[in-house]
């Protein structure tokens, strides 16, 4: 069915007059009774009856009215949706990142993004999780961009380094070791430890600092995420292991860096090579890029 059919259809039920449809649609009116009789015949049905010189709307042109008067404005709002969605100063984000961004680095980011594009209207759809699911949500189109660590294996993913972290040692105010301003691996040997899970691709990084320095740890308990883990070392379950943020300032613990130097875990922007970005996701990713550490 042929859409400017269609819309000139709905202009001459409106009018019910072929001259001054012919002029709203800058078209001569020999041409609109040409499509309007193609549309009759498409449809086996007459749309329009003689009263006289002038015509009216048929039973069944009112009744398909309605149904062309609710499809063409659906058209029309998904063109004036989507011509949002990409344009540069307009248009949603859909943006993740892992649970330990969320306190700081996003927002300022976000933050610094909006302040720079004064007058833009972007809206953000952020999500959480851990970098192989945020990875898998890549690609898969659920997301634009991501802020994650490494993970190897992904020749789909390009990968931009944005920061670095510390790691360093967390406590609960009261343990013996929050009287220290740093800390040595040997200082927590006995230490029983909060620390991420198997899945974490940050676990792998502690597992190797404990073979490397010799140390069997004892794990009271393994998590999925950041926050839990601050949590119960707060609830004096153990000592942890993880990269500094301020998220560690939102609770009652004790931040102690190491004294020998260690592997820092590094932040990076992740988005699938190649593929299409809307205007404004484009603009923000060259922000970002313009800040990372290449």
């Amino acid at each position: 069915m042929n859409l400017k059919h269609l819309q000139y259809f709905r202009v001459l039920a409106k009018t019910q007059h072929y001259t001054k449809a012919a002029a709203q649609l800058y078209i001569t009116q020999p041409s609109l009774s040409q499509a309007i009789g193609e549309l009759e015949k498409e449809l086996s049905i007459k749309l329009f009856e003689k009263v006289g010189r002038n015509i009216k709307l048929s039973k069944y042109g009112q009744y398909f009215l309605t149904y062309v008067e609710n499809g063409l404005e659906e058209l029309e709002k998904g063109e004036r949706n989507l011509q949002k969605l990409t344009n540069a100063n307009t248009g949603i984000i859909d943006l993740a990142f892992i649970f330990s961004l969320g306190a700081d680095f996003v927002p300022s980011i976000i933050q610094s993004f909006m302040e720079a594009n004064e007058g833009g209207q972007v809206t953000f759809s952020c999500i959480q999780g851990t970098t192989q699911n945020i990875i898998q949500g890549l690609k898969e189109e659920n997301y634009d961009l991501a802020f994650c660590t490494y993970a190897e294996h992904e020749p789909e993913i390009d990968f931009i380094p944005l920061m670095k972290r510390d790691i360093v040692v967390i406590t609960h105010k009261d343990h013996p070791l929050a009287s220290k301003d740093s800390v040595e691996l040997k200082d927590i040997a006995e230490e029983k430890f909060v620390c991420f899970n198997k899945k974490s691709l940050f676990r792998p990084v502690i597992d190797q600092l404990f073979s490397d320095a010799g140390i069997t740890p004892y794990i009271s308990c393994e998590v999925a995420e950041d926050t839990a883990l601050v949590g119960l070392v707060a609830a004096k379950q153990g000592v942890g292991i993880l990269p500094r943020s301020s998220t560690l300032d939102l609770f009652d613990i004790k931040v102690l860096p190491f004294q020998e130097p260690l592997p820092e875990q590094i932040i990076y922007m992740a988005s699938v090579k190649n593929r299409y970005l809307s205007p404004v996701v484009e603009k923000f990713k060259s922000f970002i890029e313009r800040n990372s550490l290449n």
